[in-house]
């Protein structure tokens, strides 16, 4: 397979970029709290699957399984539950629960967003309803593995040659944010989160891809930052999942981690459970599910931001 070339420019300032964005983002909300706690009518999750369960509850993560050794939709949860949970919802596809809508699929894509989106709006959006999105994964790894054109990744080229791999990384971004933009027009409230580090899983590992991905990653993720119209805290949120994976790698122990660079699963999700695991993985001790989905420690951080994100932001 044909590797792109990562110039030296694209490390530099991966990291910062975020954080001044982050920084940014929370001015624009004027120093303002909220007057009462925001409450969410519902949450819709939109985009792939690392936001959404299947239909039949399972998760492309780890499962867990009840006392009987039975699945068990309701343990280890993934961060979207953990959001549904703290505000008293549940949601759909797991024990038939409500408040929690899914549009997200397996597999799903940023051209997908568009189809999710116009269905929940079909349905109706008020102020109150509180979008999760995370999408974009799929795409980056398709890329990596397909495209055939100018693969070089630069993180500080502003403009790169139309026909590109980082200008197709660009427009996925945008068209991501442009498809955030439409939930905001329509009324509703978002959280959005980055795509965690590909550079950082074993998918990038095993191939020698660390750089490349982890560039390719920060482009999209830029673009899908700054293009969200409006750029107004009071109607979004944002969450750093690429940073996230950095915080962990960087020092794992710190999280409770032991493992970030194999995946704990010895079957492959979405039928991963606890009961098959690879020896001495845990789901919280291992940061990686598979080579590319990621287990409890970094679904229990997006949690935790999320909801700080949501009650602290003045939707």
């Amino acid at each position: 397979m044909p590797m792109g070339v990562v110039t030296n420019g694209a490390v530099r300032g991966l990291r910062a970029l975020p954080w001044v964005l982050l920084a940014w983002l929370l001015s624009s909300c004027g120093g303002t709290s909220q007057i009462e706690p925001f409450q969410p009518r519902q949450l819709i999750f939109v985009g792939d699957e690392n936001v959404g369960l299947l239909p039949d509850g399972r998760r492309y993560g780890i499962n867990g399984l009840d006392a009987n050794g039975a699945f068990d939709c309701a343990t280890v949860q993934i961060w979207s539950q953990q959001v549904a949970s703290n505000f008293g919802l549940s949601i759909d596809r797991c024990n038939a629960g409500t408040g929690g809508v899914t549009r997200a699929i397996a597999g799903g894509k940023v051209a997908d967003l568009d189809a999710q989106i116009s269905a929940q709006i079909a349905a109706g959006v008020t102020s109150k309803d509180l979008f999760i999105v995370m999408v974009g994964m799929n795409d980056i790894i398709d890329l990596y593995e397909t495209f055939t054109g100018d693969r070089n990744c630069d993180i500080e080229e502003r403009t790169p040659p139309a026909g590109s791999l980082m200008a197709e990384l660009r427009a996925r971004g945008s068209q991501a944010a442009a498809q955030v933009s439409r939930i905001l027009a329509a009324g509703g409230r978002a959280i959005v989160s980055t795509v965690h580090d590909l550079g950082l899983t074993p998918y990038a590992l095993s191939r020698g891809a660390g750089g490349q991905l982890t560039c390719m990653t920060a482009i999209y993720n830029a673009r899908l930052r700054v293009d969200i119209d409006p750029q107004d805290g009071r109607l979004w949120g944002l969450i750093l999942a690429d940073d996230d994976t950095v915080a962990i790698t960087r020092a794992p122990s710190n999280f409770g981690v032991s493992n970030a660079t194999v995946g704990a699963c010895a079957v492959a999700p979405p039928d991963c459970t606890t009961a098959t695991l690879v020896a001495g993985a845990s789901a919280s001790a291992y940061l990686w599910a598979d080579d590319r989905h990621f287990a409890q420690a970094l679904q229990d951080m997006l949690a935790s931001q999320t909801v700080s994100r949501a009650r602290n932001s003045p939707f």
